[in-house]
């Protein structure tokens, strides 16, 4: 009897799942891989969107932040999701800041009042300046402490929206921010009503006391509306007013990050230096302020601004490095506290003189 000896079958070398979703990604056209992702992240922001109406001083920024990371860290939003992630963190947060324009117009800032802009511009200065001072000497990374005083100082999670793909801040940075942005505001809802009656502060006064001291608009609601209602009406237009200010700190953030990456600015026309959707922000604050936005779809447009921006945060809590936030601890928290205070502080000081 012969025996045929049989060469043995080579085994097949293992594949991770994520290279056989890449190679498939690679397959499918171009066009259709951020589908997945986006579909996924308008779902997310759908239910967050629901929740956040059912818990307004949450909102549904912090609910789509928390549901995006838990989803990330769960692996349900694997590789194939990637393309839409990016796609509803990049160009959403950008096409969200052109849709704020909605919110405002010149005649807002004009009744804002010669007595009000000082105190805004004031409590700009005093956050910008001391989150990079106190930033440096607790040791909080550049972006990170950029992140927190932009949001403390103008606008809270809107300023953190546009600011974020000027500096290109990584996902668990403007988790921590929003998160740190989330908890001073629940604090300003709960002490300042409060804290107003105790200092005798009339309605106008606490309406710009709290319109530039809380920094999310549905927390300055909330704070000023318990007051009354000419504090209400009062702090929305001074919060409205503050989002300007992203303008100048976007222009002036996109001119040092040029210099941080040693690129050549000099000879370079300066719209160079603007990204372009502050030219579009502006473009949609001056139609308004002509009135060429009818009121419905004024309304319509600042509702897809909030919305695209639940979307982006839902999409970056996905991404969130979690061990990342777990390195940064406890002092970006006590930076964001510690400007909160200063800017109240300062807010009040300003009034009284």
């Amino acid at each position: 009897m012969t025996w045929i000896r049989r060469r043995p079958v080579p085994a097949r070398p293992a594949v991770a799942h994520d290279s056989i979703v890449t190679a498939t990604a690679m397959r499918t056209p171009t066009w259709t891989r951020p589908l997945p992702g986006a579909a996924a992240i308008i779902a997310v922001a759908g239910v967050a969107t629901a929740l956040g109406r059912l818990l307004p001083l949450v909102g549904a920024p912090v609910i789509a932040l928390l549901l995006g990371a838990a989803l990330g860290t769960t692996g349900v939003l694997g590789a194939r999701f990637r393309p839409g992630l990016g796609l509803a963190s990049g160009l959403g947060l950008k096409l969200a800041v052109v849709l704020l324009g909605a919110q405002l117009s010149l005649r807002q800032v004009a009744h804002a009042g010669l007595d009000s802009l000082p105190v805004m511009l004031g409590t700009l200065a005093v956050c910008l300046a001391l989150a990079w001072l106190l930033g440096r000497w607790l040791g909080v990374g550049a972006d990170l402490r950029t992140l927190i005083g932009v949001g403390t100082g103008i606008c809270g999670a809107s300023a953190i929206a546009a600011v974020t793909p000027v500096i290109k801040a990584r996902g668990s940075d403007v988790a921590y921010a929003i998160t740190t942005i989330f908890a001073c505001n629940m604090l300003a809802v709960l002490l300042f009503p409060p804290l107003g009656h105790l200092l005798g502060l009339d309605q106008h006064a606490f309406g710009v006391f709290a319109g530039t001291a809380v920094n999310d608009t549905s927390s300055v609601v909330a704070a000023a509306t318990t007051y009354g209602t000419v504090a209400a009406h009062d702090a929305v237009v001074v919060k409205l007013t503050r989002t300007l200010m992203i303008v100048p700190i976007c222009i002036g953030l996109a001119a040092l990050v040029r210099r941080r990456e040693h690129e050549q600015t000099q000879g370079k026309a300066v719209w160079r230096l603007v990204p372009w959707f502050l030219p579009a922000f502006l473009a949609v604050v001056a139609l308004n302020s002509v009135g060429a936005v009818p009121h419905v779809v004024g309304g319509a447009l600042e509702k897809a601004a909030v919305f695209l921006i639940t979307a982006a945060l839902a999409a970056i809590g996905a991404s969130v490095d979690l061990p990342g936030l777990r390195r940064a601890g406890s002092r970006p928290l006590l930076l964001g506290v510690l400007l909160w205070i200063a800017v109240a502080t300062t807010s009040l000081g300003l009034q009284a003189v």
